[in-house]
């Protein structure tokens, strides 16, 4: 009997177990990094939101932002306002936030171990053993299973452990972390049947997946303190529904679950459409003879990379658009003292909106900077790497043709993130100008995302495999960037931030010290990567 009858014989799910713990054996290192800085950065605000409001007076000084629309379109409804304490404040206030990590999770473990796999060849051979055809999906949603299972259970048993929270809303909220990856894991399934390239699945899932998930909870919430109808068209809106602490309601969670069993049998519909290592959506014959500029470093980078640059700059535009069309609406009366400190103060709240409009999706850009990075490193690891170098092609230009491709990469985003917020932002305050004011002002957060973008290149040649832990710098500067201001942490904190860095634009005059300081570093920084990458060995794995 061949591999491929014994696999049928087994059914198509044969040899998932075995896929399963290859998955974690791979993943040994990297998904307990994720796990647990996750629940560090949860830990890490239940601890300092009592400090930064003390008393119960600093609380309440909130109610007015939180109640209003600004409030509801960062926090979801406003159920805890009925019983404003630090239990039912914190998780409506920062829980969607938490959720945003472990979905980002969830959507990289599905590529990583599905179309990536096929990407490179590898799916192939395991499939030509005794391996059904589901069994590779089925093992990459089980280990996504898990890794949320173990990330929610590390979160409830912090929570219960701290004094402030009860242990029932605990193991709600927990549960509502759970089922929203679980929720995009299946999102992620049927969009990696789509395309044959992990990039675009990436982007994809990410950009207009997650990112039109969060814009259509954001509209909705925005229209009543409950959420409307709108909201619970979103996967983001259902875990923040159950108003933990407050309503403790559990229903909601059934259409996380729902959408997760659902969209995971419409990936297994797809897959069995598809041949191995294709899309359901086949690439364009190309023309007959290829453009001379595709036989350059450059040009074979921009191909590979202009699909995913392309569905982050629309997720990023409707999100841009939908953001400045709230600037009306963003006026001092809603917001606290503390939060006026994010926006720049009352005198320009309007600008001050706009200006942290900036740095907010500067944040986000550069999350595309580092799965650009991340790309080039599947390049290697899938052996696409090696017939380039074998060529006349130096290490060098390789790497340094991929920097290249991935900071226009970045300038094309956050110009169109910028040109599409102002846009929203003219339409409703009549001033035409704000187009190009906010799109300048977007353009100067581009110099921070280049620093990010250096730090994963550094540690591409220095620790390939660590290049992952440039997540942290992302991390971080969204932390600071956010809630800094809100924690009254010292002025070193944000100094570490590169994002702190430029000038708060149209709050704010150009600068043009810290911009060509954080170029400089990236700089410095991409080419100490480079001369690690001539050094090293190609890690072909």
């Amino acid at each position: 009997m061949t591999a491929t009858a014994s696999a049928r014989g087994g059914g198509t799910l044969a040899g998932t177990g075995s896929l399963v713990r290859l998955m974690l054996r791979r993943d040994r290192v990297k998904l307990p990094s994720w796990i647990l800085g996750i629940s560090l950065f949860w830990l890490y605000y239940t601890r300092l939101v009592p400090k930064a409001y003390p008393t119960k007076a600093d609380l309440d000084a909130i109610v007015s932002m939180m109640g209003g629309a600004a409030g509801r379109m960062w926090t979801g409804p406003t159920y805890f306002l009925e019983n404003m304490t630090y239990e039912t404040f914190i998780p409506a206030a920062y829980g969607g936030y938490l959720i945003l990590v472990i979905v980002l999770m969830s959507i990289l473990l599905i590529v990583r171990h599905t179309r990536v796999e096929e990407q490179a060849g590898r799916a192939e051979l395991v499939r030509a053993s005794v391996v059904g055809r589901h069994a590779q999906l089925t093992a990459a949603l089980l280990v996504a299973l898990i890794a949320n299972g173990a990330t929610a259970g590390l979160i409830a048993l912090m929570m219960i452990a701290d004094p402030i929270f009860s242990t029932g809303g605990s193991l709600l909220f927990a549960a509502g972390c759970f089922a929203s990856g679980l929720a995009f894991a299946g999102l992620t399934a049927v969009i990696v049947q789509v395309t044959e390239y992990s990039r675009t699945a990436t982007s994809l899932a990410a950009g207009v997946g997650l990112g039109g998930a969060f814009l259509i909870k954001a509209l909705g919430d925005m229209g009543h303190e409950h959420g409307t109808l709108l909201s619970w068209f979103s996967p983001m809106a259902w875990p923040q529904q159950t108003a933990p602490f407050v309503l403790d309601r559990w229903w909601p969670l059934a259409f996380s679950l729902a959408f997760a069993v659902a969209t995971a049998a419409l990936g297994y519909v797809l897959a069995a459409r598809r041949d191995v290592g294709a899309g359901l959506i086949a690439p364009r014959a190309g023309k007959a003879r290829a453009a001379g500029w595709l036989g350059t470093p450059v040009g074979l980078a921009w191909r590979l990379e202009r699909r995913a640059i392309m569905w982050w700059a629309i997720g990023l535009g409707l999100l841009g658009m939908a953001m400045g069309g709230f600037a009306e609406r963003a006026v001092p009366g809603e917001m606290p003292e503390a939060l006026l400190q994010v926006l720049g103060g009352a005198e320009n709240i309007v600008a001050g909106y706009l200006a942290y409009m900036g740095v907010f999706m500067a944040t986000i850009v550069a999350v595309y900077a580092v799965l650009a990075m991340q790309g080039l490193r599947a390049e290697e690891t899938g052996g696409r790497g090696e017939p380039i170098l074998a060529t006349a092609v130096s290490r060098w230009s390789w790497l340094g043709a991929n920097v290249l491709v991935a900071t226009i990469g970045v300038v094309i985003i956050m110009g169109v993130a910028g040109a599409a917020t102002g846009l929203g932002a003219a339409s409703v305050l009549g001033d035409n100008a704000l187009i190009w004011d906010v799109t300048a002002a977007h353009l100067n957060h581009v110099p921070p995302i280049l620093v990010v973008l250096g730090v994963a290149a550094l540690l591409f040649g220095v620790l390939p495999r660590a290049t992952g832990a440039s997540w942290a710098v992302v991390a971080y500067g969204f932390m600071v960037g956010t809630f800094g201001a809100l924690m009254d942490l010292p002025d070193v904190a944000f100094d570490l931030s590169p994002f702190e860095h430029p000038a708060r634009m149209p709050i704010e005059e150009f600068e043009i010290a810290p911009v060509a300081a954080l170029v400089a570093i990236a700089v410095a920084l991409v080419a100490a990567g480079m001369v690690a990458f001539r050094r090293r060995d190609l890690d072909v794995t």
